[in-house]
Protein backbone atom coordinates (compact mmCIF):
# COMPACT_ATOMS: atom_id res chain seq x y z
CA UNK A 1 0.00 0.00 0.00
CA UNK A 2 1.31 3.49 -0.98
CA UNK A 3 1.77 6.18 2.11
CA UNK A 4 3.69 9.43 1.61
CA UNK A 5 7.06 9.92 1.09
CA UNK A 6 9.56 10.50 3.46
CA UNK A 7 10.17 14.48 3.10
CA UNK A 8 6.54 14.27 3.42
CA UNK A 9 5.86 12.50 6.54
CA UNK A 10 8.85 14.32 7.97
CA UNK A 11 7.40 17.47 7.45
CA UNK A 12 4.21 16.27 9.16
CA UNK A 13 5.57 14.63 12.08
CA UNK A 14 8.09 18.05 12.80
CA UNK A 15 4.56 20.20 12.45
CA UNK A 16 2.32 17.71 14.51
CA UNK A 17 4.86 18.14 17.20
CA UNK A 18 4.65 21.73 16.89
CA UNK A 19 1.37 21.68 17.69
CA UNK A 20 0.42 23.09 14.67
CA UNK A 21 -3.62 22.72 13.49
CA UNK A 22 -4.30 21.04 10.15
CA UNK A 23 -6.74 21.66 7.60
CA UNK A 24 -7.88 19.65 4.87
CA UNK A 25 -9.82 21.27 2.49
CA UNK A 26 -12.13 18.61 1.52
CA UNK A 27 -14.47 18.25 -1.40
CA UNK A 28 -15.53 14.96 -0.95
CA UNK A 29 -13.45 13.62 -4.00
CA UNK A 30 -11.08 10.76 -4.10
CA UNK A 31 -7.78 12.93 -3.80
CA UNK A 32 -9.39 14.82 -0.67
CA UNK A 33 -10.80 11.52 0.82
CA UNK A 34 -7.12 9.89 0.37
CA UNK A 35 -5.17 12.78 1.63
CA UNK A 36 -7.50 12.34 4.79
CA UNK A 37 -6.94 8.85 5.20
CA UNK A 38 -2.89 9.39 5.70
CA UNK A 39 -3.09 12.81 7.30
CA UNK A 40 -4.93 10.69 10.40
CA UNK A 41 -2.32 8.10 10.25
CA UNK A 42 -0.04 10.36 11.91
CA UNK A 43 -1.91 13.78 13.13
CA UNK A 44 -4.55 13.12 16.03
CA UNK A 45 -7.59 14.35 15.60
CA UNK A 46 -8.11 17.29 18.00
CA UNK A 47 -5.08 18.39 15.07
CA UNK A 48 -7.58 18.20 12.41
CA UNK A 49 -9.75 20.05 11.14
CA UNK A 50 -11.88 19.14 7.52
CA UNK A 51 -12.95 22.06 5.49
CA UNK A 52 -15.55 21.61 3.06
CA UNK A 53 -15.76 24.51 0.51
CA UNK A 54 -20.39 24.09 -0.78
CA UNK A 55 -20.53 25.42 -4.09
CA UNK A 56 -23.97 24.95 -3.50
CA UNK A 57 -25.58 24.59 -7.47
CA UNK A 58 -22.06 23.01 -8.85
CA UNK A 59 -21.76 20.26 -5.55
CA UNK A 60 -22.28 16.81 -6.87
CA UNK A 61 -25.43 14.90 -5.06
CA UNK A 62 -24.10 13.54 -1.36
CA UNK A 63 -20.55 15.15 -1.85
CA UNK A 64 -20.57 16.33 1.81
CA UNK A 65 -22.33 13.45 3.26
CA UNK A 66 -19.91 10.87 1.89
CA UNK A 67 -16.93 13.40 3.44
CA UNK A 68 -19.02 13.07 6.60
CA UNK A 69 -19.01 9.48 6.15
CA UNK A 70 -15.46 8.68 5.62
CA UNK A 71 -13.70 11.40 7.92
CA UNK A 72 -11.74 9.65 11.02
CA UNK A 73 -14.67 9.64 13.84
CA UNK A 74 -14.03 12.63 16.16
CA UNK A 75 -12.17 15.49 13.35
CA UNK A 76 -13.86 18.71 13.39
CA UNK A 77 -15.93 18.96 10.34
CA UNK A 78 -17.12 22.57 8.82
CA UNK A 79 -18.71 24.02 5.47
CA UNK A 80 -17.96 27.19 4.49
CA UNK A 81 -19.58 29.17 1.52
CA UNK A 82 -18.79 32.31 -0.48
CA UNK A 83 -20.93 35.34 -0.15
CA UNK A 84 -22.57 34.25 -3.67
CA UNK A 85 -23.04 30.71 -5.34
CA UNK A 86 -20.84 30.20 -8.79
CA UNK A 87 -24.35 31.27 -10.61
CA UNK A 88 -24.52 34.12 -9.05
CA UNK A 89 -20.68 35.16 -9.38
CA UNK A 90 -21.07 33.91 -12.96
CA UNK A 91 -23.98 36.66 -13.35
CA UNK A 92 -22.31 39.11 -11.38
CA UNK A 93 -19.06 39.26 -13.48
CA UNK A 94 -20.99 38.65 -17.30
CA UNK A 95 -18.39 36.04 -17.36
CA UNK A 96 -17.29 32.22 -17.34
CA UNK A 97 -13.97 31.09 -15.34
CA UNK A 98 -11.42 30.29 -17.61
CA UNK A 99 -8.30 27.90 -16.84
CA UNK A 100 -6.43 31.34 -16.96
CA UNK A 101 -8.58 33.22 -14.70
CA UNK A 102 -10.56 30.59 -12.29
CA UNK A 103 -12.51 32.61 -10.16
CA UNK A 104 -14.45 29.63 -9.30
CA UNK A 105 -11.43 28.52 -7.53
CA UNK A 106 -10.11 31.82 -5.60
CA UNK A 107 -13.82 33.41 -4.74
CA UNK A 108 -15.81 30.12 -4.21
CA UNK A 109 -13.09 27.94 -2.48
CA UNK A 110 -9.75 29.66 -1.48
CA UNK A 111 -10.62 32.55 0.13
CA UNK A 112 -13.97 31.17 2.13
CA UNK A 113 -11.26 28.05 3.35
CA UNK A 114 -8.33 30.66 4.60
CA UNK A 115 -11.44 32.61 6.33
CA UNK A 116 -12.10 29.48 8.59
CA UNK A 117 -8.06 28.88 8.72
CA UNK A 118 -7.80 32.30 10.16
CA UNK A 119 -10.96 32.21 12.57
CA UNK A 120 -10.40 28.83 13.98
CA UNK A 121 -6.62 29.94 14.55
CA UNK A 122 -8.17 32.45 16.42
CA UNK A 123 -10.88 31.01 18.33
CA UNK A 124 -8.05 27.77 19.53
CA UNK A 125 -5.33 30.53 20.86
CA UNK A 126 -2.76 28.96 18.04
CA UNK A 127 -0.52 30.44 15.26
CA UNK A 128 0.27 26.93 13.52
CA UNK A 129 -1.37 25.83 10.69
CA UNK A 130 -1.16 23.61 7.77
CA UNK A 131 -3.17 23.81 4.88
CA UNK A 132 -3.76 20.57 2.92
CA UNK A 133 -4.67 20.00 -0.32
CA UNK A 134 -4.90 16.65 -2.74
CA UNK A 135 -3.06 18.37 -5.79
CA UNK A 136 -0.99 15.29 -7.22
CA UNK A 137 1.43 15.97 -9.55
CA UNK A 138 0.23 13.78 -12.40
CA UNK A 139 -3.30 15.76 -12.96
CA UNK A 140 -1.71 18.22 -14.90
CA UNK A 141 1.62 19.72 -16.38
CA UNK A 142 0.87 22.59 -14.53
CA UNK A 143 0.33 21.42 -11.12
CA UNK A 144 3.52 19.03 -11.60
CA UNK A 145 5.12 22.31 -10.96
CA UNK A 146 3.61 23.23 -7.34
CA UNK A 147 5.89 22.66 -4.89
CA UNK A 148 4.66 20.11 -2.32
CA UNK A 149 5.78 21.74 0.87
CA UNK A 150 5.88 25.51 1.17
CA UNK A 151 5.13 28.38 3.49
CA UNK A 152 1.99 30.22 2.22
CA UNK A 153 2.86 34.09 2.70
CA UNK A 154 -0.97 35.12 2.17
CA UNK A 155 -1.92 33.40 5.27
CA UNK A 156 0.94 34.13 7.02
CA UNK A 157 0.83 37.10 8.74
CA UNK A 158 -0.35 38.32 12.11
CA UNK A 159 2.07 36.26 13.86
CA UNK A 160 0.63 33.42 12.27
CA UNK A 161 2.52 30.56 10.42
CA UNK A 162 0.65 28.81 8.31
CA UNK A 163 2.43 26.08 5.34
CA UNK A 164 0.77 24.32 2.05
CA UNK A 165 1.12 21.13 2.63
CA UNK A 166 0.05 18.37 -0.72
CA UNK A 167 0.10 15.14 1.34
CA UNK A 168 -0.52 13.13 -1.92
CA UNK A 169 1.65 15.09 -4.47
CA UNK A 170 3.56 12.18 -5.90
CA UNK A 171 0.51 9.29 -5.73
CA UNK A 172 -0.99 7.93 -8.90
CA UNK A 173 -4.61 8.02 -9.24
CA UNK A 174 -4.50 4.06 -9.53
CA UNK A 175 -2.76 4.69 -5.74
CA UNK A 176 -5.66 6.96 -4.85
CA UNK A 177 -8.16 4.11 -5.45
CA UNK A 178 -5.58 1.67 -3.93
CA UNK A 179 -5.63 3.44 -0.68
CA UNK A 180 -9.33 4.28 -0.32
CA UNK A 181 -9.68 0.62 -0.52
CA UNK A 182 -6.76 -0.46 1.59
CA UNK A 183 -8.73 1.86 4.11
CA UNK A 184 -11.93 -0.01 3.93
CA UNK A 185 -13.54 2.90 2.40
CA UNK A 186 -15.43 3.35 -1.26
CA UNK A 187 -14.72 6.91 -3.25
CA UNK A 188 -17.82 8.76 -4.07
CA UNK A 189 -20.81 7.08 -6.63
CA UNK A 190 -19.65 10.05 -9.14
CA UNK A 191 -16.49 7.87 -10.04
CA UNK A 192 -18.74 5.20 -11.50
CA UNK A 193 -19.52 7.61 -14.49
CA UNK A 194 -16.66 10.32 -14.64
CA UNK A 195 -12.66 10.27 -13.66
CA UNK A 196 -13.06 13.83 -10.99
CA UNK A 197 -15.53 15.06 -8.63
CA UNK A 198 -15.38 18.66 -10.10
CA UNK A 199 -18.25 21.16 -10.80
CA UNK A 200 -20.85 19.73 -12.17
CA UNK A 201 -20.50 21.78 -15.29
CA UNK A 202 -16.52 22.03 -15.37
CA UNK A 203 -14.82 24.50 -17.55
CA UNK A 204 -12.36 21.95 -17.84
CA UNK A 205 -14.82 19.06 -18.64
CA UNK A 206 -14.02 17.17 -21.96
CA UNK A 207 -16.98 16.83 -24.76
CA UNK A 208 -17.77 13.45 -22.86
CA UNK A 209 -17.54 14.88 -19.74
CA UNK A 210 -20.10 17.17 -20.30
CA UNK A 211 -22.80 14.80 -21.90
CA UNK A 212 -22.31 12.85 -18.84
CA UNK A 213 -22.91 15.37 -16.19
CA UNK A 214 -25.91 16.58 -18.66
CA UNK A 215 -27.28 13.43 -18.08
CA UNK A 216 -26.65 13.13 -14.74
CA UNK A 217 -28.08 16.92 -13.55
CA UNK A 218 -30.01 18.36 -16.84
CA UNK A 219 -30.98 20.98 -14.55
CA UNK A 220 -27.57 22.55 -13.81
CA UNK A 221 -26.60 21.64 -17.92
CA UNK A 222 -29.89 23.69 -18.83
CA UNK A 223 -29.37 26.20 -16.62
CA UNK A 224 -25.40 26.82 -17.68
CA UNK A 225 -27.43 26.89 -21.53
CA UNK A 226 -29.57 29.64 -20.20
CA UNK A 227 -26.61 31.94 -18.65
CA UNK A 228 -24.65 31.32 -21.53
CA UNK A 229 -27.42 33.28 -23.82
CA UNK A 230 -28.26 35.46 -20.41
CA UNK A 231 -24.80 36.35 -20.50
CA UNK A 232 -23.56 36.47 -23.97
CA UNK A 233 -20.34 34.45 -23.00
CA UNK A 234 -19.80 30.60 -23.11
CA UNK A 235 -18.20 27.99 -20.52
CA UNK A 236 -15.71 26.89 -23.63
CA UNK A 237 -14.13 29.60 -26.07
CA UNK A 238 -15.97 29.05 -29.59
CA UNK A 239 -18.56 27.50 -28.76
CA UNK A 240 -21.97 27.17 -26.88
CA UNK A 241 -22.08 23.99 -24.30
CA UNK A 242 -24.55 22.64 -26.80
CA UNK A 243 -22.50 22.36 -29.70
CA UNK A 244 -19.19 21.76 -27.20
CA UNK A 245 -21.26 18.26 -26.14
CA UNK A 246 -23.10 18.13 -28.96
CA UNK A 247 -26.45 18.22 -27.04
CA UNK A 248 -30.07 19.95 -27.67
CA UNK A 249 -31.35 21.59 -24.85
CA UNK A 250 -35.02 20.24 -25.16
CA UNK A 251 -36.98 19.18 -22.22
CA UNK A 252 -33.31 18.82 -20.24
CA UNK A 253 -31.17 16.67 -22.80
CA UNK A 254 -30.36 13.64 -25.31
CA UNK A 255 -28.20 12.15 -22.58
CA UNK A 256 -30.45 11.80 -19.90
CA UNK A 257 -32.41 8.57 -20.49
CA UNK A 258 -29.17 6.94 -19.80
CA UNK A 259 -28.60 8.37 -16.36
CA UNK A 260 -31.58 8.49 -14.38
CA UNK A 261 -30.83 5.77 -11.66
CA UNK A 262 -27.02 6.63 -11.91
CA UNK A 263 -26.95 8.53 -8.60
Amino acid sequence: MRNMNQEMTDKVIELRDRGAVFFINHSGGKDSQTQTLELARLVPTDQIVIVHADLVEQDWDGAFDHLVNTAPYGVKITKCRSRRTFFQMVRERGMWPSPKYRQCTSDLKRTPIEKVIRHELKARGTKLAVNCMGIRAEESYTRAKKKPIQINNRLSKAGREVWDLLPIFDFTTQEVFERIAAGGQRPHWIYKHLGRLSCIICIFGTPSDIRTSAGLRPDIFNECVAIEKEIGHTVKIGATLEEFAGLNQIGGCKACDHYEDAA
